[in-house]
């Protein structure tokens, strides 16, 4: 059930078995997998609906079709990843997506058909038409069935607007999350917690996700002592609307698939040198972009939809269509300005096969974990499908034993802190911004040694300030019995603290990784390394207080 809005009443301290936080695809599915006789709390951080899951357009990738099999599908899966994906995941993967799009219908998902069969089309690196869809929102309608199903169940309560400061670990094990609920500042605790928060997209000023999609569930993570790995690989999708005045909005991958292509200031193609041209990888396609652009000094080239029949343009893509009109745009007659965004992350917190980390009570689910399902590079729409596979195994989550709390009752606290000069605001605003352009200019689609090590300089610079920061330390001096009432000047102005720490904190994550990582693979490319090095085929994986490590592929 859905808690009513702006509730003054903070959540129960000790009730709850287990708390979900966020509400896309990954957290909602896990909601309805958990056995029901659990009592269930799930976090959003958001009062609107916006998530990556929703804003999901292509599709759900799943072996439906007589000419497709689960080798194809494992084939292609592994191709994609370039070395890096780990077998049993994969495996586990294709052979249970059938049983996860029956559970979606069963749910009430009603995928688009085509002579009374399930519709699919083709998209990137994909050896057969395997992506079933809802016409060009599949993510959107896959959240709406989902939501109505979570806030029936009387087991669950779904909370907007709460923000989890902190992960409470105690003798190595997830016991509950610190939050920010409104005003107040409180701890709630569970025996066992669920990341599903989403990517990181949002660390880059262009990105086709929503703001929430910084990386916190990986700052969380962090922080609490969980391994994280292979955050060097980031997927850039080639095709971003590219506008003046437009927002970075997802051009689907799928328009390819139907017969859509690219093409430069010139009318030559951008990706002529590339095998499968505008169907190679996305990482290709991104640097042939990348390059083009580059040479043509210009910020974008043309998607040409002119090889589509209008009637499915109109019939099957009706959302991108419209998005594009809105902005002046018309694709029935003219090329789309697009540029690659920011899209996915492969990388994330480390989790076996039954979606649990190394910290005994966590677990994470969908783009905020590393399954192993990805390796170097996703396949297209398989993302959707690894948040319904490994949510399904929530069914079978193993709970720690309740914290021992000395009181049930929250005790009152203000906090005694000056408050900040009225510009404060905007100063950790424009932070987030210079952070967000030096994400993208160092750490985009190509890479090199100097740069990076300039930004990395420059960031743990901002982070020595940003430690120093009385309100942001006021955090640590909650205790498990207290609740903390903030006036709105701090609420505002604790909420971009935490949104500048968790960025920083997920960035120099990042770059670590990328500077650690000597060779091109997928998603990561470096200038000064550009081949691909058998030394390196091996996951990257990072601790609290640990170097960073070469973890080796066991398949």
């Amino acid at each position: 059930m859905l808690r009513p809005s702006f509730s003054q009443e903070p959540i129960s301290i000790n009730t709850w078995d287990v708390i979900v936080i966020g509400a896309g695809a990954a957290g909602l599915m896990t909601c309805l997998e958990l056995p029901s006789n659990l009592k269930v709390l799930l976090l959003n951080r958001n009062t609107s609906k916006a998530s990556s899951s929703r804003w999901a357009q292509g599709g759900i990738a799943s072996v439906v079709r007589p000419d497709d099999s689960f080798e194809l599908h494992a084939e292609d899966t592994l191709k994609a990843g370039d070395g890096l994906c780990d077998f049993k995941a994969v495996e586990m993967l294709v052979r249970e997506a059938p049983g996860c799009v029956n559970r979606l219908q069963n749910l009430g998902m009603i995928f688009d058909q085509n002579c009374d069969q399930l519709a699919t089309t083709l998209e990137a690196a994909h050896s057969r038409r395997r992506v079933l869809h809802v016409k060009d929102r599949t993510g959107r309608a896959l959240v709406e069935v989902l939501e109505d199903h979570v806030e029936n169940k009387e087991n669950i309560l779904h909370c907007r607007g709460v923000r989890v400061t902190e992960l409470l670990i105690e003798n190595e094990e997830c016991k509950g999350v610190q939050v920010l609920d409104g005003s107040n500042l409180y701890w709630i605790t569970s025996r066992a917690v669920v990341l599903a928060t989403g990517g990181g997209g949002h660390l880059f000023t262009n990105t086709t996700n929503p703001a929430q999609s910084s990386g916190e569930g990986i700052s969380l993570a962090w922080k609490a002592g969980a391994a994280i790995e292979d955050l060097e690989f980031i997927q850039f999708h080639p095709t971003a609307l590219k506008f003046y005045g437009a927002p970075c909005f997802l051009i689907s991958e799928a328009l390819r698939g139907e017969g859509a292509v690219l093409v430069d200031k010139n009318g030559e193609s951008p990706v002529k040198f590339l095998q499968n041209r505008d169907l190679a990888t996305r990482d290709q396609v991104s640097r042939a972009i990348m390059k083009n652009m580059h040479d043509n000094d210009v910020d974008h080239v043309g998607l040409d939809l002119r090889y589509i029949d209008p009637k499915k343009i109109v019939e099957r893509f009706p959302t991108i269509l419209s998005r594009c009109q809105d902005y002046g745009v018309n694709p029935l007659n003219e090329v789309i300005p697009v540029a690659p965004a920011a899209h996915y992350w492969m990388g994330g917190v480390r989790t076996d096969l039954n979606a649990s980390s190394n910290r005994k009570g966590l677990y994470a689910v969908g783009e905020v974990a590393s399954t192993g399902v990805h390796g170097a590079n996703r396949l297209a729409s398989n993302s959707l499908m690894e948040c319904l596979v490994f949510a399904r195994k929530m069914s079978s989550i193993v709970l720690n034993n309740p914290l021992n709390l000395r009181k049930l009752e929250r005790t009152k606290e203000e906090v005694d802190i000056q408050d900040s000069p009225e510009d404060n605001i905007s100063i950790i605003a424009g932070k987030i911004d210079e952070l967000r352009k030096s994400c993208w200019i160092n750490l985009g689609v190509s890479r090199n040694k100097i740069n990076m090590i300039k930004f990395l300089n420059h960031i743990q610079n901002d982070m020595d300030q940003l430690q120093k920061n009385p309100l942001l330390n006021s955090l640590d001096q909650i205790e498990f019995d207290q609740k903390v009432k903030l006036n709105e000047p701090k609420r505002r102005e604790i909420n971009l603290l935490l949104d500048l720490q968790n960025r920083q904190i997920t960035t120099l994550t990042l770059l670590k990784a990328c500077l650690f990582r000597k060779e091109s693979r997928g998603g990561h490319y470096r200038d000064d390394f550009p081949k691909k090095d058998k030394n390196w085929e091996c996951h990257t994986r990072q601790q609290l207080n640990q170097e960073i490590k070469k973890r080796f592929i066991k398949n």
